[in-house]
Protein backbone atom coordinates (compact mmCIF):
# COMPACT_ATOMS: atom_id res chain seq x y z
CA UNK A 1 0.00 0.00 0.00
CA UNK A 2 3.07 2.49 0.47
CA UNK A 3 3.86 2.04 -3.21
CA UNK A 4 3.18 5.03 -5.72
CA UNK A 5 1.98 2.79 -8.14
CA UNK A 6 -0.26 0.84 -6.45
CA UNK A 7 -2.15 3.68 -4.36
CA UNK A 8 -2.25 5.12 -8.29
CA UNK A 9 -3.97 2.09 -9.79
CA UNK A 10 -6.10 2.23 -6.05
CA UNK A 11 -7.01 5.69 -6.90
CA UNK A 12 -8.37 4.75 -10.35
CA UNK A 13 -10.20 2.13 -8.99
CA UNK A 14 -11.95 4.33 -6.51
CA UNK A 15 -12.97 7.01 -8.33
CA UNK A 16 -14.38 4.54 -10.56
CA UNK A 17 -16.61 2.87 -8.06
CA UNK A 18 -17.71 5.63 -6.54
CA UNK A 19 -18.74 7.61 -10.16
CA UNK A 20 -20.54 4.25 -10.83
CA UNK A 21 -22.10 4.05 -7.29
CA UNK A 22 -23.03 7.52 -7.91
CA UNK A 23 -24.57 6.89 -10.79
CA UNK A 24 -26.71 3.89 -9.86
CA UNK A 25 -28.19 5.94 -6.90
CA UNK A 26 -28.77 8.91 -9.39
CA UNK A 27 -30.56 6.99 -12.24
CA UNK A 28 -32.47 4.60 -9.68
CA UNK A 29 -34.24 8.21 -7.90
CA UNK A 30 -34.88 10.13 -10.97
CA UNK A 31 -35.58 7.60 -13.53
CA UNK A 32 -38.91 7.00 -12.06
CA UNK A 33 -39.87 10.74 -11.54
CA UNK A 34 -38.79 11.03 -15.15
CA UNK A 35 -40.70 8.10 -16.77
CA UNK A 36 -43.94 9.40 -14.73
CA UNK A 37 -43.74 13.14 -16.56
CA UNK A 38 -42.68 11.95 -20.34
CA UNK A 39 -45.56 9.25 -20.24
CA UNK A 40 -47.94 8.21 -17.21
CA UNK A 41 -49.36 11.27 -16.10
CA UNK A 42 -49.98 12.83 -19.24
CA UNK A 43 -51.87 9.77 -20.54
CA UNK A 44 -53.42 9.19 -17.42
CA UNK A 45 -55.16 12.53 -17.30
CA UNK A 46 -56.21 11.98 -20.76
CA UNK A 47 -57.78 8.70 -19.69
CA UNK A 48 -55.57 6.99 -22.74
CA UNK A 49 -52.83 4.27 -22.33
CA UNK A 50 -52.30 1.56 -19.67
CA UNK A 51 -53.98 1.56 -16.16
CA UNK A 52 -51.52 2.37 -12.54
CA UNK A 53 -50.69 -1.20 -12.27
CA UNK A 54 -49.66 -1.44 -15.76
CA UNK A 55 -47.45 1.74 -15.53
CA UNK A 56 -46.24 1.15 -12.13
CA UNK A 57 -44.64 -2.46 -13.21
CA UNK A 58 -42.84 -0.51 -16.64
CA UNK A 59 -41.51 1.55 -14.57
CA UNK A 60 -40.03 -0.94 -12.66
CA UNK A 61 -39.02 -2.50 -15.98
CA UNK A 62 -37.39 0.36 -17.17
CA UNK A 63 -35.64 1.12 -13.65
CA UNK A 64 -34.64 -2.25 -13.14
CA UNK A 65 -33.24 -2.60 -17.00
CA UNK A 66 -31.17 0.79 -16.81
CA UNK A 67 -29.97 -0.19 -13.51
CA UNK A 68 -28.54 -3.74 -15.05
CA UNK A 69 -27.18 -1.49 -17.71
CA UNK A 70 -25.40 0.69 -15.60
CA UNK A 71 -24.06 -1.82 -13.52
CA UNK A 72 -22.43 -3.66 -16.43
CA UNK A 73 -21.32 -0.21 -17.61
CA UNK A 74 -19.80 -0.11 -13.84
CA UNK A 75 -17.81 -3.26 -14.49
CA UNK A 76 -16.45 -1.88 -17.43
CA UNK A 77 -15.66 1.01 -16.46
CA UNK A 78 -13.67 -0.22 -13.36
CA UNK A 79 -11.68 -2.58 -15.49
CA UNK A 80 -10.82 -0.08 -18.01
CA UNK A 81 -9.73 2.56 -14.67
CA UNK A 82 -7.74 -0.26 -13.12
CA UNK A 83 -5.95 -0.71 -16.81
CA UNK A 84 -5.58 3.13 -17.20
CA UNK A 85 -4.53 2.91 -13.75
CA UNK A 86 -1.63 0.63 -14.49
CA UNK A 87 -0.63 2.42 -17.64
CA UNK A 88 -0.35 5.83 -15.99
CA UNK A 89 1.56 4.34 -13.16
CA UNK A 90 3.98 2.38 -15.33
CA UNK A 91 4.55 5.64 -17.12
CA UNK A 92 4.61 7.57 -13.42
CA UNK A 93 7.18 5.16 -11.92
CA UNK A 94 9.80 4.32 -14.90
CA UNK A 95 11.38 7.94 -14.28
CA UNK A 96 11.35 7.58 -10.72
CA UNK A 97 13.25 4.40 -10.90
CA UNK A 98 15.44 6.17 -13.42
CA UNK A 99 15.88 9.05 -11.05
CA UNK A 100 16.39 7.00 -8.33
CA UNK A 101 19.25 4.30 -10.20
CA UNK A 102 21.06 7.54 -10.59
CA UNK A 103 20.69 8.99 -7.48
CA UNK A 104 22.27 5.97 -6.15
CA UNK A 105 24.88 5.59 -9.02
CA UNK A 106 26.09 9.18 -8.17
CA UNK A 107 25.89 8.63 -4.52
CA UNK A 108 28.73 5.85 -5.68
CA UNK A 109 30.60 8.27 -7.27
CA UNK A 110 29.74 7.94 -10.96
CA UNK A 111 29.15 11.38 -11.60
CA UNK A 112 28.92 10.83 -15.37
CA UNK A 113 25.45 9.33 -15.32
CA UNK A 114 22.52 10.98 -16.93
CA UNK A 115 18.90 11.15 -16.71
CA UNK A 116 16.74 11.31 -19.98
CA UNK A 117 13.85 13.84 -19.00
CA UNK A 118 10.93 12.24 -19.95
CA UNK A 119 8.10 14.47 -21.36
CA UNK A 120 6.01 15.14 -18.00
CA UNK A 121 7.05 19.16 -16.82
CA UNK A 122 6.91 17.70 -13.21
CA UNK A 123 9.26 14.57 -13.56
CA UNK A 124 11.16 16.78 -16.21
CA UNK A 125 11.94 19.21 -14.00
CA UNK A 126 12.84 16.62 -11.26
CA UNK A 127 15.49 14.88 -13.65
CA UNK A 128 17.23 18.51 -14.65
CA UNK A 129 17.45 18.81 -10.64
CA UNK A 130 19.16 15.35 -10.39
CA UNK A 131 21.69 16.10 -13.69
CA UNK A 132 22.66 19.39 -12.12
CA UNK A 133 23.44 17.84 -8.74
CA UNK A 134 25.30 15.00 -11.25
CA UNK A 135 27.36 18.13 -12.75
CA UNK A 136 27.88 19.72 -9.39
CA UNK A 137 29.29 17.14 -7.76
CA UNK A 138 31.67 15.96 -10.84
CA UNK A 139 32.75 19.63 -10.39
CA UNK A 140 33.40 19.54 -6.90
CA UNK A 141 35.13 16.42 -7.16
CA UNK A 142 37.29 17.65 -10.17
CA UNK A 143 37.92 20.57 -7.67
CA UNK A 144 38.97 18.40 -5.04
CA UNK A 145 41.30 16.07 -7.19
CA UNK A 146 43.01 18.84 -8.73
CA UNK A 147 44.03 20.94 -5.28
CA UNK A 148 45.33 17.71 -4.12
CA UNK A 149 47.30 17.59 -6.71
CA UNK A 150 48.24 21.17 -6.75
CA UNK A 151 49.15 21.00 -3.16
CA UNK A 152 51.45 17.47 -3.85
CA UNK A 153 53.10 20.03 -6.56
CA UNK A 154 53.69 22.97 -4.16
CA UNK A 155 54.95 20.58 -1.20
CA UNK A 156 57.02 18.93 -3.81
CA UNK A 157 59.79 21.21 -4.43
CA UNK A 158 60.50 23.00 -0.80
CA UNK A 159 60.81 19.26 0.22
CA UNK A 160 63.32 18.12 -2.52
CA UNK A 161 65.48 21.51 -1.55
CA UNK A 162 65.38 19.92 2.15
CA UNK A 163 65.73 16.34 1.64
CA UNK A 164 68.89 17.27 -0.66
CA UNK A 165 70.22 19.64 1.89
CA UNK A 166 69.82 17.41 4.66
CA UNK A 167 71.58 14.28 2.66
CA UNK A 168 74.40 16.34 1.57
CA UNK A 169 75.01 17.27 5.55
CA UNK A 170 74.55 13.25 6.25
CA UNK A 171 76.68 12.14 3.77
CA UNK A 172 79.53 15.10 4.12
CA UNK A 173 79.13 16.77 1.38
CA UNK A 174 77.90 19.70 2.53
CA UNK A 175 78.46 21.63 5.47
CA UNK A 176 76.03 21.96 8.41
CA UNK A 177 77.07 25.86 8.58
CA UNK A 178 74.83 28.85 9.05
CA UNK A 179 74.25 29.62 5.15
CA UNK A 180 73.12 25.22 4.50
CA UNK A 181 70.68 25.24 7.35
CA UNK A 182 69.29 28.98 6.38
CA UNK A 183 68.28 27.96 3.40
CA UNK A 184 66.70 24.53 5.30
CA UNK A 185 64.95 26.85 7.43
CA UNK A 186 63.22 29.10 4.56
CA UNK A 187 62.15 25.85 2.92
CA UNK A 188 60.33 24.73 6.05
CA UNK A 189 59.42 28.52 6.52
CA UNK A 190 57.67 27.87 2.90
CA UNK A 191 55.75 24.97 3.91
CA UNK A 192 54.53 26.20 7.27
CA UNK A 193 52.81 29.25 4.93
CA UNK A 194 51.67 26.87 2.59
CA UNK A 195 50.09 25.14 5.31
CA UNK A 196 48.65 27.96 7.52
CA UNK A 197 47.42 29.32 3.51
CA UNK A 198 45.80 26.44 2.97
CA UNK A 199 43.65 26.16 6.60
CA UNK A 200 42.84 29.90 5.62
CA UNK A 201 41.40 28.75 2.62
CA UNK A 202 39.19 26.16 3.59
CA UNK A 203 37.93 28.26 6.38
CA UNK A 204 37.19 30.71 4.06
CA UNK A 205 35.41 28.19 1.08
CA UNK A 206 33.33 26.81 4.26
CA UNK A 207 32.52 30.11 5.89
CA UNK A 208 34.07 30.05 8.36
CA UNK A 209 36.87 33.04 8.40
CA UNK A 210 35.48 34.09 11.69
CA UNK A 211 34.53 37.56 11.25
CA UNK A 212 34.89 40.26 14.01
CA UNK A 213 34.15 43.54 12.20
CA UNK A 214 34.22 46.73 14.20
CA UNK A 215 34.43 50.43 13.03
CA UNK A 216 37.75 50.74 11.95
CA UNK A 217 39.75 53.49 10.32
CA UNK A 218 40.86 52.25 6.71
CA UNK A 219 43.19 54.78 6.17
CA UNK A 220 45.61 54.05 9.32
CA UNK A 221 44.90 50.58 8.48
CA UNK A 222 46.24 50.61 5.19
CA UNK A 223 48.75 53.03 5.87
CA UNK A 224 50.41 50.56 8.75
CA UNK A 225 50.67 47.61 6.22
CA UNK A 226 52.00 49.74 3.54
CA UNK A 227 54.85 50.74 6.14
CA UNK A 228 55.26 47.43 7.08
CA UNK A 229 56.26 46.61 3.72
CA UNK A 230 58.09 50.10 2.40
CA UNK A 231 61.74 48.18 3.66
CA UNK A 232 60.37 45.22 1.05
CA UNK A 233 59.98 47.67 -1.76
CA UNK A 234 62.97 49.56 -1.21
CA UNK A 235 65.00 46.61 -1.24
CA UNK A 236 63.08 46.03 -4.32
CA UNK A 237 63.90 49.38 -5.74
CA UNK A 238 60.64 50.56 -5.88
CA UNK A 239 59.12 53.47 -4.94
CA UNK A 240 56.37 52.74 -2.70
CA UNK A 241 53.23 55.56 -2.50
CA UNK A 242 50.35 55.91 -0.43
CA UNK A 243 47.49 57.96 -0.78
CA UNK A 244 45.17 58.11 1.65
CA UNK A 245 44.57 61.14 3.07
CA UNK A 246 41.80 61.76 6.02
CA UNK A 247 40.25 59.07 8.53
CA UNK A 248 37.90 56.68 6.31
CA UNK A 249 35.47 54.37 9.13
CA UNK A 250 34.52 51.19 7.86
CA UNK A 251 33.07 48.52 9.79
CA UNK A 252 35.48 45.50 9.06
CA UNK A 253 37.64 42.99 10.49
CA UNK A 254 41.25 45.30 10.78
CA UNK A 255 42.90 41.65 10.88
CA UNK A 256 41.48 40.49 8.15
CA UNK A 257 41.77 43.38 6.04
CA UNK A 258 45.05 43.84 6.91
CA UNK A 259 45.56 40.35 5.62
CA UNK A 260 44.00 41.40 1.90
CA UNK A 261 46.17 44.78 1.90
CA UNK A 262 49.49 42.89 2.75
CA UNK A 263 48.75 40.48 -0.01
CA UNK A 264 48.09 42.68 -2.45
CA UNK A 265 51.37 45.07 -1.62
CA UNK A 266 53.26 42.42 -1.55
CA UNK A 267 52.03 40.94 -4.70
CA UNK A 268 52.55 44.26 -6.41
CA UNK A 269 56.19 44.83 -5.08
CA UNK A 270 56.66 41.42 -6.62
CA UNK A 271 55.55 41.84 -10.00
CA UNK A 272 57.34 45.18 -10.30
CA UNK A 273 60.76 45.56 -11.59
CA UNK A 274 63.38 47.77 -10.49
CA UNK A 275 62.73 51.62 -10.37
CA UNK A 276 58.98 51.02 -10.76
CA UNK A 277 56.23 52.27 -8.70
CA UNK A 278 53.55 50.85 -6.48
CA UNK A 279 50.70 53.02 -5.27
CA UNK A 280 48.14 52.62 -2.54
CA UNK A 281 45.25 53.98 -1.94
CA UNK A 282 41.75 54.75 -0.49
CA UNK A 283 38.82 56.96 -0.49
CA UNK A 284 35.74 56.99 0.66
CA UNK A 285 32.34 57.41 -1.97
CA UNK A 286 28.14 56.55 -1.54
CA UNK A 287 28.88 54.37 0.68
CA UNK A 288 31.66 52.42 0.32
CA UNK A 289 35.42 52.13 0.54
CA UNK A 290 37.62 51.70 -2.12
CA UNK A 291 41.23 50.30 -1.54
CA UNK A 292 42.96 50.20 -4.67
CA UNK A 293 47.11 48.87 -5.31
CA UNK A 294 48.41 49.51 -8.78
CA UNK A 295 51.71 49.15 -9.98
CA UNK A 296 53.82 49.66 -12.62
CA UNK A 297 55.01 46.33 -13.02
CA UNK A 298 54.24 43.02 -15.85
CA UNK A 299 50.85 43.73 -15.84
CA UNK A 300 47.93 40.70 -16.60
CA UNK A 301 46.50 39.98 -20.03
CA UNK A 302 42.19 39.94 -20.29
CA UNK A 303 42.33 36.47 -20.21
CA UNK A 304 44.34 35.88 -16.61
CA UNK A 305 42.17 38.91 -14.63
CA UNK A 306 40.04 36.27 -12.83
CA UNK A 307 42.32 33.33 -13.30
CA UNK A 308 45.07 35.06 -11.09
CA UNK A 309 41.84 34.58 -8.29
CA UNK A 310 42.31 30.35 -8.86
CA UNK A 311 44.09 28.36 -6.40
CA UNK A 312 48.01 28.11 -7.05
CA UNK A 313 47.16 30.00 -10.61
CA UNK A 314 50.43 31.73 -11.60
CA UNK A 315 50.62 33.78 -14.83
CA UNK A 316 52.55 31.69 -17.27
CA UNK A 317 56.10 33.41 -17.74
CA UNK A 318 55.66 35.95 -14.95
CA UNK A 319 57.92 35.08 -11.72
CA UNK A 320 61.58 36.04 -11.97
CA UNK A 321 63.97 33.46 -11.53
CA UNK A 322 64.46 33.74 -7.55
CA UNK A 323 61.99 35.27 -6.95
CA UNK A 324 59.69 34.45 -3.52
CA UNK A 325 56.75 32.96 -5.31
CA UNK A 326 54.19 32.77 -2.48
CA UNK A 327 51.88 29.84 -1.58
CA UNK A 328 49.88 30.95 -5.15
CA UNK A 329 46.29 30.92 -2.83
CA UNK A 330 46.53 34.25 -1.42
CA UNK A 331 44.53 36.26 -3.62
CA UNK A 332 41.83 33.16 -3.94
CA UNK A 333 41.71 34.10 0.09
CA UNK A 334 41.92 37.58 -0.54
CA UNK A 335 38.87 37.53 -1.87
CA UNK A 336 37.35 35.26 -0.14
CA UNK A 337 37.58 37.53 2.56
CA UNK A 338 36.58 40.13 0.86
CA UNK A 339 33.79 38.47 -0.12
CA UNK A 340 33.08 37.97 3.68
CA UNK A 341 32.48 41.22 4.12
CA UNK A 342 29.92 41.53 1.31
CA UNK A 343 32.43 43.16 -1.15
CA UNK A 344 34.23 42.73 -3.99
CA UNK A 345 37.98 41.65 -5.32
CA UNK A 346 38.61 42.61 -9.04
CA UNK A 347 41.62 43.02 -10.82
CA UNK A 348 42.37 45.29 -14.03
CA UNK A 349 44.74 45.92 -16.63
CA UNK A 350 45.34 47.23 -20.22
CA UNK A 351 47.87 44.49 -20.90
CA UNK A 352 51.15 42.47 -20.16
CA UNK A 353 54.04 45.00 -19.43
CA UNK A 354 51.45 47.19 -18.88
CA UNK A 355 51.17 47.46 -14.75
CA UNK A 356 47.62 45.80 -12.57
CA UNK A 357 45.32 47.53 -10.28
CA UNK A 358 43.73 45.32 -7.95
CA UNK A 359 40.82 47.13 -6.09
CA UNK A 360 38.41 46.34 -3.23
CA UNK A 361 35.30 47.52 -2.77
CA UNK A 362 33.79 47.69 0.65
CA UNK A 363 30.25 48.88 2.51
CA UNK A 364 31.16 51.21 5.00
CA UNK A 365 28.98 50.03 7.69
CA UNK A 366 28.50 45.92 6.73
CA UNK A 367 25.65 44.07 7.11
CA UNK A 368 25.68 43.15 10.76
CA UNK A 369 27.09 39.42 10.32
CA UNK A 370 29.40 38.41 12.66
CA UNK A 371 31.22 34.64 11.70
CA UNK A 372 32.12 33.07 14.84
CA UNK A 373 35.33 30.79 14.44
CA UNK A 374 38.97 31.80 14.76
CA UNK A 375 40.39 34.94 14.04
CA UNK A 376 43.61 36.58 12.97
CA UNK A 377 45.57 37.01 10.12
CA UNK A 378 47.27 34.06 9.80
CA UNK A 379 44.34 31.42 10.20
Amino acid sequence: MNRVAVRLVLSHLVVALLGGLATVLVVRALTPVIFDRSTGMGRMMTGRGPGPGTQQQVRAQVVDALTQAIGVGLLVGVVAAAAFGVLAATRLVRPLRQVGETTRLIAAGRYDVHVEPPREQELAALADDVNTLGRALSETEARRTRLLGEVAHEMRTPLTVVDGYVEGMIDGVLPAGPEQLGKVADEVRRLRRLAEDLSALSRAEEGRLGLRPRPTDLAALVSAAGERLRPQAQDAGLELVLVVGGSVEAVVDPDRIAQVVTNLVGNAVRATPAGGRVEVAVHAAAGTVRVSVEDTGEGLAAEDLERVFERFYRVPGRRREGADTGSGIGLTIARDIVRAHTGELVATSDGPGRGARFEVTLPQQGDGRVTRGPAGPGA
